[in-house]
């Protein structure tokens, strides 16, 4: 037996989801931020091995973010981020980064989410900013939104950079904005 909550309003607090073709409780659970028991808590009578397409489900709202706290920016997880490797970007150890991040499981980064990047003046850069490698894809516009500042900022913070041609690998200097 399945249990179809089309019927019924979800409860304050979830929101109805669809399943879609290859869903899983602990694949909703990743995307959402929650946990299986969390579910199905909010699902008592859907069988968890027994998802039909088209079935809808209660989910419980993803957290919402804390503001990074002083001395840090926040940064939206890009695909192929680790710790490790936002930690050997941004010139911080591993366990500042952590540290700067409670509650974050390292092991398990989800594209779009939000962390909180230790700030770190690397010697040379100008006052309230970092610097940044460019990648492959980058313009000062997708920069200015995954560091939540804007194209104006970064153009003054990078004045002999011409914006309409990023060389990969080259250093940018990316203004840090408060929380």
């Amino acid at each position: 037996m399945y249990y179809d909550t089309s019927r019924c309003r979800c409860p304050m607090g979830t929101f109805p989801y669809t399943i879609l073709p290859g869903d899983t409780l602990y694949s909703i659970a990743l995307r959402y931020h929650t946990t299986i028991n969390e579910i199905l808590m909010r699902n008592p009578r859907i069988n968890p091995y027994c998802l039909r397409i088209g079935q809808i489900i209660c989910v419980p709202m993803p957290p919402i973010p804390k503001p990074c706290p002083a001395g840090t920016f926040p940064y939206t997880i890009q695909a192929g981020d680790t710790f490790y490797s936002l930690a050997k970007r941004y010139h911080v150890s591993l366990e500042e980064l952590l540290a700067a991040n409670p509650g974050v499981d390292p092991n398990n980064l989800q594209i779009g989410q939000k962390i909180c990047i230790p700030q770190v003046n690397a010697s040379g850069c100008p006052a309230d900013t970092f610097s940044y490698t460019i990648r492959p894809g980058d313009t000062f516009y997708l920069l200015a939104q995954r560091f939540h500042t804007t194209v104006e900022a970064i153009q003054a913070a990078n004045p002999n950079k011409d914006p309409h041609n990023l060389i990969i690998g080259e250093q940018l200097y990316i203004p840090i904005t408060d929380c």
